[in-house]
């Protein structure tokens, strides 16, 4: 990265028209790229009943799904740190494109299994923390609007692709939906990407308009750590919902039109949460914020244990959207408040990798559990308690930030 001094930073590009332009287009990129955490759930019930296995297992392709994108993020993220973003970002996107391909021509469970988390997990995995990281260099000013806004297009994915792929799968079936999506994200993609070759100026420290690295009582490992655990906890709880909702209204009689409708409230739901909490934390910081959505989405869940008619799950999954949206930009925040802008892209990666491995976990999970119970309420609770392990090492975070400033005072 091109090293800039003073006020020279606006004139490359960090806080400038330019700066917003390529947040435009990775907020385009990331929409279209978050196809791949998204289409596996949409498509779970057809590929369980054409493989016929139970929940548990139909439930593996989303986990591998994660584990890939987990693993990409950490990837990515040490390369962009590297050579920049839009050279590890292109090799992903044909990644994606060749895993919504094979997995199209896939004749068991364990072969959908492998495309989704060897190709489509880590080819989508750049339109995330990669992405993220990446446009957090650009912002000073505006980096809590900035990491918001690129990541609200993971979640304006889940709102756009889950109304787009059930009635496609109803007219040609889900093989063709996945040919389809993958022609989609060839011809979209690589032009975009190639829009975002222009490396990232660094603010020199100390500089004017630089964000100096706040002060915290805890070793960089240290913290790392904790939002590890954070991350982990927060998205096992958040996957219950999120993975299972067309499931859960299959289960109820609604239907799987309904459940996904349901996602895509939720994620449009969670767009404006993420928007929203960018400027909260560009006013409170990342770790108050992060405490406020992780506070409201454990109680969100309490909401879907005594309410399961079809217009309190509509409800609730608007709640649920608009309390969970803004937690895992955050952690990138956190990171950037307090640890080098040099690390940002290995640093989030690992950060949004405990975050994914949590879905994956919780979406595997809340299946094992609905085999065991035949009921969804046990899967419930369990994510509760998962949400309040994350509470808890926000908390810690939250004080020893908190003591620091008060030493430095």
């Amino acid at each position: 990265m091109t090293t800039v001094p003073g006020n020279a930073a606006n004139s490359a590009g960090i806080d400038s028209f330019y700066a917003w332009t390529r947040l435009g287009i990775s907020l385009l990129l990331a929409t279209i790229g978050g196809v791949g955490m998204w289409a596996v759930v949409v498509v779970l019930p057809a590929v369980q009943a054409e493989f016929g296995v139970d929940r548990a297992a139909a439930s593996m392709p989303y986990t591998a799904t994660m584990v890939g994108f987990a693993a990409g993020n950490v990837l990515v993220g040490r390369a962009i740190d590297r050579v920049g973003y839009w050279i590890p970002a292109l090799g992903s996107s044909m990644a994606l494109v060749a895993g919504f391909a094979l997995a199209s021509l896939s004749t068991s469970i364990l072969q959908f299994t492998l495309a989704q988390g060897l190709l489509i997990g880590v080819g989508t995995s750049a339109i995330f923390g990669p992405l993220i990281a990446d446009i957090s260099h650009w912002f000073n000013r505006r980096r809590g609007v900035a990491v918001a806004t690129a990541a609200a297009g993971s979640y304006l994915a889940g709102t756009v692709w889950p109304a787009i792929i059930p009635p496609l799968m109803k007219a040609e079936g889900w093989r063709f939906t996945y040919v389809a999506i993958g022609i989609a994200c060839l011809v979209t993609m690589a032009p975009l990407v190639i829009m975002l070759r222009r490396r990232a100026p660094v603010v020199v420290a100390g500089s004017p308009g630089a964000r100096p690295v706040q002060p915290i009582s805890l070793s960089p490992a240290a913290l790392q750590a904790l939002l590890v655990i954070a991350g982990l906890g927060c998205c096992v709880a958040m996957s219950m919902p999120q993975v299972h909702i067309v499931a859960y209204c299959m289960d109820l009689g609604y239907g799987v039109a309904h459940g996904a409708d349901m996602l895509s409230i939720m994620m449009a739901a969670g767009v404006v949460s993420r928007l929203v909490s960018g400027f909260v934390a560009d006013r409170i910081g990342g770790v108050k914020t992060l405490l406020i959505g992780s506070v409201l989405q454990c109680l969100s869940l309490f909401f879907y244990i005594p309410f399961d008619g079809l217009a309190s799950l509509y409800l609730v999954s608007l709640v649920f959207g608009l309390s969970q949206g803004g937690i895992v930009p955050c952690y990138a925040i956190i990171v950037r408040e307090y640890m080098p802008a040099k690390e940002a892209g290995q640093r989030v990666g690992i950060v949004i990798m405990a975050t994914i491995f949590g879905m994956a976990i919780g979406g595997w999970m809340s299946g094992w559990i609905y085999d065991l119970t035949g009921s969804y309420a046990a899967a419930f609770l369990n994510g509760i308690g998962w949400n309040l392990l994350n509470i808890l090492m926000m908390v810690v975070v939250f004080w020893r930030a908190r003591r620091s400033g008060v030493v430095m005072a």
